[in-house]
């Protein structure tokens, strides 16, 4: 008979790549994983993972086999659930991915408002400017940036009309001047970022795209943010980001009149089956704050 625990630690080690980060993650040792994966192998008769000293990665069967695992433990959590009902505490653990600038510098205080709200919930916030893989990183909810290019996971519109500005702070303009059109920005220091390992140095500004350049590029986006707070240069960054800035002097929005492209904030889960009462709870949490977000407005 197949045991419910050693499906749940077949979903960590694959995800994880590990036995032994799976052992760390369920407090166990990894012998005892191991052991579980055994045990779930010789049930179903096949070998689920590859093994070398140097790597654990999923067989054939073992990829075959992962969706209808995840499919039994979500329809038990959601009879969980269901038996709970509606008003219950929520419990468990929340896994949140967010980006490295708007996840500290935002969500942060609101997400320890809400796990304060819900003392039983467990909450895992990870912080990463990569684009999270929501069918293998240990995610059950990703805030991201961007259009929804992949049909295979659910996007729920957090702001779905956020747009990327150019921003510089008073000290940078005060000692180089205002770029007034998209072509002066040839002329001074721009602040690109590295995301998956791209550099985006083509900045979309009205009906022009622009290619600029720089001494300083980082794949954070928090430390773009905070070098153009310093007056290191121009960046190009979500309104979002630097709304907070703006408002309070210090950053300045630069030729508002030439915006950036839009660019959405998502709330992402991989499908419905793994839209629990906490992870709806938390949408509704997040779409009512950043509905009190002044938007961007255009010259």
């Amino acid at each position: 008979m197949i045991r419910i625990d050693d499906l749940g630690l077949f979903l960590r080690s694959a995800a994880l790549g590990s036995f032994t980060a799976a052992a760390v993650e369920a407090d166990l040792l990894p012998g005892q994983v191991a052991a579980a994966i055994k045990r779930l192998e010789r049930e179903l008769e096949v070998r689920l993972f590859t093994r070398t000293t140097r790597s654990l990665r999923l067989s054939a069967e073992g990829e075959q086999y992962l969706p209808t695992a995840r499919s039994v433990l979500e329809h038990l959590e959601q009879g969980r659930e269901n038996l709970r009902g509606e008003h219950a505490p929520l419990r468990g653990t929340l896994q949140i991915a967010a980006p490295s600038d708007l996840g500290r510098n935002l969500l942060l205080p609101w997400l320890t408002e809400f796990r304060r709200l819900h003392p039983a919930l467990c909450v895992r916030f990870l912080l990463s400017d990569q684009v999270s893989n929501l069918f293998r990183d240990p995610v059950d909810v990703a805030i991201r940036y961007g259009f929804n290019e992949d049909a295979n996971y659910i996007a729920l519109p957090l702001v779905p009309l956020n747009r990327r500005v150019l921003v510089a702070s008073p000290d940078y303009v005060a000692r180089h001047g205002t770029p007034l059109v998209p072509d002066d920005l040839l002329r001074h220091t721009c602040l690109p970022y590295l995301q998956n390992g791209r550099l985006h140095d083509r900045w979309q500004l009205g009906a022009q795209t622009v290619q600029v350049a720089g001494p300083l590029f980082s794949d954070d986006a928090d430390v773009v943010r905070r070098w153009a707070l310093s007056g290191e240069g121009i960046a190009y960054k979500s309104w979002l980001d630097i709304s907070a800035d703006v408002h309070a002097g210090r950053l300045m929005v630069l030729m508002a009149d030439h915006p950036g492209d839009i660019y959405p904030l998502s709330f992402a889960c991989p499908h419905r089956g793994q839209v629990s009462r906490a992870v709806t709870q938390f949408h509704q949490w997040l779409s009512e704050r950043f509905s009190t977000i002044p938007p961007f407005v255009m010259d």
